[in-house]
């Protein structure tokens, strides 16, 4: 079946040399509700065009190296200077990781870039530096240099507005809440960043988009236990501090940041899971934007309009751990724009 012919509310527009050449009544469908009120679609603007307020974001079907620099080109402007690429490298010979061929042809078109890590908190070869750098050559990334950023240690970066919520008592429990976050200490020496991930379920997050990659994965292994909590609890409480962590490393940066989501081999398990699931759906295509929020909705939608018996299990996934909440508070927070228009290239 076309994957275009499940398109329904939000707008799909065609670009070609920067120009409106077509516009289709195609737009994305109200995605599920998580029982809360939340939806994965925000419908609030059903009719906006594209001359409106909307965050771009980029698509392609086209899931291989080329089409890979294809949407590369339409973020690449705003990053400047040393460029750290944060990217989940996974578990030893992880199931479904992306292919190598992607990440190291767009690598070798950013200039000054670095592949970026940190260590993880749970049990695994890549909790310790030393075993994280074999994990990082067994998975193929010895094309270019890796950096395990909080190597050295760790610096603490602010959270936006958390403590003036706080204060003005719109947050209720501040014990559940970060004001800062520790991020590896080498995040000092890069002055851009692409947020390159693989876009797929996750035990505790349900999902894990962007917005995961640095609000995780950008946290040192000090930073996982703050964001994740003693005890690993789940629930809304650690998805809002994993937005959290991610708000202050997108403020760190500014406009200094972009993203891509790449819609393959989209297991019900992360990367960090090395017996994760096989993947039930099929793939989509690259999605590529300067807003983190309507990269990661628009990931969602494009997920929830593939058949039931495709995304059943990704969406009971990302249901039953609320989330979609993730997608809530970061617009709660301002991190982004819900309304966007995909645009394919």
């Amino acid at each position: 079946m076309d994957f275009y012919q499940h398109l329904s509310r939000r707008k799909f527009i065609r670009l070609a040399s920067g120009a409106v050449i077509s516009m289709s009544a195609f737009s994305f469908m109200g995605c599920g509700n998580n029982g809360n009120g939340e939806t994965a679609a925000n419908t609030a603007n059903e009719t906006a065009t594209a001359s409106g307020n909307n965050a771009k974001v980029f698509f392609t079907s086209d899931i291989s190296p080329q089409g890979l620099l294809n949407v590369y080109d339409r973020i690449k402007d705003n990053l400047k200077g040393n460029i750290a690429i944060k990217l989940h490298t996974g578990e030893p010979h992880g199931p479904n990781l992306l292919p190598i061929e992607l990440i190291r042809s767009l690598q070798s078109n950013i200039p000054n870039s670095t592949i970026v890590e940190c260590n993880v908190l749970y049990s695994s070869p890549r909790r310790n530096t030393d075993t994280h750098r074999q994990a990082i050559e067994t998975n193929g990334f010895t094309f270019c240099p890796v950096d395990i950023m909080d190597a050295d240690g760790d610096i603490n970066l602010p959270v936006p507005s958390i403590q003036e919520r706080i204060d003005s008592g719109i947050i209720k429990n501040p014990g559940a809440h970060i004001t800062e976050v520790p991020v590896g200490a080498h995040l000092a020496n890069y002055d851009s960043m692409l947020v390159y991930t693989h876009f797929k379920g996750h035990a505790m997050g349900g999902f894990g988009g962007s917005l995961k990659n640095i609000g995780i994965g950008v946290a040192s292994r000090h930073g996982k236990e703050v964001v994740h909590g003693r005890g690993w609890p789940t629930g809304k409480e650690f998805l809002e501090r994993m937005v959290e962590s991610g708000y202050a490393i997108t403020n760190h940066f500014g406009s200094q940041i972009v993203y891509i989501n790449v819609l393959k081999n989209m297991s019900v398990d992360c990367d960090c899971d090395a017996h994760g699931a096989a993947p039930v759906c099929s793939d989509i295509g690259i999605l590529a934007s300067t807003d983190i929020l309507a990269i990661d909705q628009a990931s969602i939608d494009l997920v929830y309009k593939l058949p039931p018996e495709e995304n059943h299990d990704l969406i009971e996934r990302i249901e039953s751990r609320d989330g979609l909440h993730q997608l809530a508070y970061m617009a709660e927070l301002g991190m982004g724009n819900r309304n966007y228009d995909l645009i394919q290239i």
